[in-house]
């Protein structure tokens, strides 16, 4: 049974910071769902150059069925942080213990839930500060890993490190 990675998007996500990991996901058999307030609806990257359809509706899911959950970066974690349902779902994954991959600006929504404190990683720049206020140890590297369950980057240059230990993380479990 292959894997499952939620991932919490909506529009004006960056567009590399899905289309990467997630293409990367899928080569390795890994089963990618985009998640938004409605399902067959097409969201729209910042850049315009990707598109995503979206899979399943917040309503209709649960953490449970998840291996992993990926937060790409952009405006998107921001936007979704303002719905409630967003924030408890991540901070159900939390709570999990499941892997959790964060780019960019992903950890917008790990802050909204709690999901921080004490956690060692890595976001872009201009949310720094929001981390360390929330209480997240907070390093400016390519890639941060804490505890094998939780992956930061800071931008798209980071990809290919984000996509590796992501990759790790989930053949391994």
């Amino acid at each position: 049974m292959s894997k499952k990675i939620a991932v919490l998007i909506t529009d004006e996500f960056e567009d590399s910071e899905f289309t990467s990991p997630a293409d990367a996901y899928k080569q390795a058999g890994f089963e990618v769902v985009t998640i938004e307030k409605e399902a067959g609806k097409t969201v729209t990257g910042k850049q315009g150059e990707a598109q995503v359809k979206i899979d399943r509706a917040i309503d209709e899911v649960s953490p449970a069925e998840f291996d992993a959950l990926l937060l790409p970066g952009g405006h998107s974690p921001d936007s979704l942080r303002g719905d409630d349902r967003f924030v408890a779902f991540t901070k159900e994954f939390v709570a999990s213990g499941k892997p959790i991959f964060a780019i960019c600006h992903g950890p917008q929504l790990l802050i909204s839930a709690n999901g921080v404190r004490g956690r060692k990683m890595t976001c872009v720049k201009a949310i720094a500060i929001d981390l360390r206020n929330a209480g997240a140890d907070f390093y400016d590297e390519e890639v941060i890993v804490d505890d094998d369950r939780l992956v930061t980057s800071r931008t798209p240059d980071d990809l290919p490190a984000f996509n590796r230990e992501s990759l790790r993380i989930l053949q391994a479990s």
